[in-house]
């Protein structure tokens, strides 16, 4: 995935389409940031909702 530095906004949304997972905060007003510095990874929470996780690597 792309690389993200801690505090920059991965996801701007109404609601929560996508999920927070790893590595993520979720905003007040339903944005998705990174906590973390390293890449973006997104995987299927369920059937309709996906999950927004930022993995910590070396070279990030």
């Amino acid at each position: 995935g792309q690389k993200i530095n801690a505090g920059g906004i991965i996801v701007r949304q109404h609601g929560t389409t996508f999920a927070a997972g790893r590595g993520v905060g979720l905003g007040s007003d339903y944005t998705i940031y990174a906590t973390i510095t390293g890449r973006v990874k997104f995987d299927h929470a369920s059937r309709t909702k996906k999950r927004v996780n930022v993995v910590a690597s070396p070279d990030a």
